[in-house]
């Protein structure tokens, strides 16, 4: 009885009931109403229960599982959930970004742009002033083909706007320092030297730059636009006649010996001759120009670059004429050094210095009667 009531109780136990005492008095009622019972009988009972305890065991354990699989599953959803956020918000935020670097490249473009416009207008103040000090006025005789193409009054001949200023103001201090030089007779020789190759420089430093601007537009160094108005009255192919030069110096060199009168005398009609055999060559390459420009069937309407090819050519040859009319003005001015002593070569660079100012003068007072109301 007691071994019975021990195996039941253990069992008990086994299936998990936590009231001991009260399956003691049930044990005790099963056995009284079933006297019979054998020991066999407990033991196959006790076996059948100890035969579902590893089923429940298994089960609790397929559960456990299952929860914990549910509990992985909910924890990776949970994790995806919140991860989209944090997605969504990176991306937005280097959205931010790319917009932030686009709009400092926009502002940086923006501002290079206003200072590129700012340099441009002062430059057009700086020649509009100039132009005034000339006595020239914008749009007074301004070509309409130097607006109508855009290649025609670009770079080149802007450059060359610009430093044929620069030069006006640089031939009008040393034509003041001549003149100071002059009026005082305590300098010396080799200085008044030094001012005078100065000044014979200043004039080969132009024809240097009218060289480089006559390649980029010869047509525009011909029209003497570069120049004061009555500066172009007097032009002949690009610069002043050598021969005009020697007039306007002699009378005002003092005390020429005889063989400086001859050399002087040769030198204009050695200039004469030259000028006389370029400007035949002008006139005789304004036919050919012509005829080339004129040649082409009437109504075609084709002006192509093979058309006007043979027109071109004739252009770049007056490039030549503009250079060789230079290398005469310039070899005229070193032949002029040569012949004079010093204080005569002060004399004659003062001349003409003084010649061209007149000039840039009568053209300021014309423009300003010009504009005067009637």
């Amino acid at each position: 009885m007691n071994s019975s009531t021990y195996t039941q109780f253990v069992a008990s136990r086994r299936m998990g009931i936590c009231e001991p005492i009260h399956q003691i008095g049930m044990w005790d009622d099963f056995n009284a109403s079933c006297p019979s019972t054998s020991a066999t009988m407990i033991l196959e009972v006790e076996k059948c229960l100890e035969d579902q305890i590893p089923i429940m065991d298994k089960g609790l354990d397929i559960e456990t599982e299952d929860t914990s699989h549910g509990t992985v599953g909910t924890s990776n959803r949970y994790e995806a959930e919140t991860s989209k956020p944090i997605e969504k918000v990176l991306r937005r935020l280097a959205q931010n970004r790319e917009a932030a670097r686009k709009s400092r490249l926009r502002k940086k473009a923006y501002v290079q742009q206003l200072e590129n416009s700012k340099l441009k207008l002062i430059q057009l103040e700086q020649e509009l002033d100039r132009a005034r000090k000339q006595g020239l006025y914008v749009g007074a005789g301004l070509d309409a083909s130097q607006l109508s193409y855009s290649g025609t009054a670009s770079s080149g001949t802007a450059v060359f706007d610009t430093e044929y200023g620069q030069w006006v103001e640089e031939q009008n201090r040393q034509t003041n320092d001549l003149r100071n030089a002059l009026h005082h007779s305590q300098i010396s020789e080799a200085e008044l030297r030094i001012i005078v190759n100065g000044c014979l420089n200043h004039y080969f430093e132009l024809f240097r730059v009218k060289a480089t601007a006559a390649k980029a537009d010869v047509l525009y160094i011909m029209s003497g636009m570069w120049k004061t108005s009555a500066e172009r009255f007097f032009m002949w192919i690009g610069g002043f006649r050598p021969s005009e030069l020697l007039k306007v110096l002699t009378p005002h060199l003092e005390l020429l010996t005889e063989q400086q009168l001859r050399e002087v005398c040769n030198l204009r009609q050695s200039c004469q001759q030259a000028e006389d055999a370029l400007s035949q060559g002008m006139v005789k390459l304004h036919q050919i120009l012509g005829e080339a420009v004129a040649a082409g069937r009437l109504g075609e309407g084709n002006y192509s670059l093979p058309q006007m090819g043979p027109a071109i050519e004739k252009l770049e040859a007056l490039v030549r004429f503009v250079n060789q009319a230079d290398h005469l003005r310039q070899e005229t001015l070193q032949q002029m050094s040569r012949i004079l002593n010093t204080h005569q070569a002060a004399q004659g660079l003062l001349a003409l210095g003084e010649y061209f100012e007149r000039l840039r003068v009568l053209s300021s007072h014309w423009a300003t009667r010009l504009h005067e109301p009637a």
